[in-house]
């Protein structure tokens, strides 16, 4: 379901890391990304990846997809998981202590996909499953990006 009532709200300040410890700012992103909070045991999740890392390649240069797992398990499950699916586009960003589930989704919905403008504020999200790989996905994307207040 794509949701607009929380527009307006900015990307969190908050730094994630990958299994290798290379470090990822949230708030200092330049230009639009599209957020997803996922986990390898969220079945709806596991379908989104291999969909989302090709909607990466499809919005290359125009949004940023970063994907943020929420296992507390982190990169015990994390780096199999994408070594597994061979993902050419997502990074293993980590979220162990589910800190932007807390912030987003308190009620704990996973996958939570969520869309900010260049400046850093929510456009739109998708709580629950969605078929990324759509040509209405990239489609609504690049839609909701030009409708964004600037």
């Amino acid at each position: 379901m794509v949701e607009r009532k929380f527009a307006g709200t900015l990307l969190p300040a908050m730094t994630f890391a990958d299994p290798a410890g290379k470090t990822l700012d949230l708030g200092a992103q330049d230009g639009p990304v599209l957020v997803n909070l996922w986990a390898t045991w969220c079945a709806p999740c596991v379908v989104e990846m291999p969909q989302l890392d090709a909607l990466a390649g499809e919005l290359e240069g125009e949004v940023k997809v970063i994907t943020i797992s929420q296992d507390i398990r982190a990169g015990e499950v994390v780096t199999p998981f994408f070594a597994e699916k061979g993902f050419t586009r997502l990074e293993p960003w980590l979220d162990p202590e589910t800190q932007l589930s807390a912030q987003f989704s308190p009620e704990g919905v996973l996958p939570l996909t969520i869309l900010f403008d260049g400046s850093g504020k929510e456009v739109l999200r998708v709580a629950g499953g969605y078929e990324w790989g759509s040509p209405e996905a990239a489609a609504m994307i690049r839609d909701a990006l030009k409708a964004a207040p600037r």
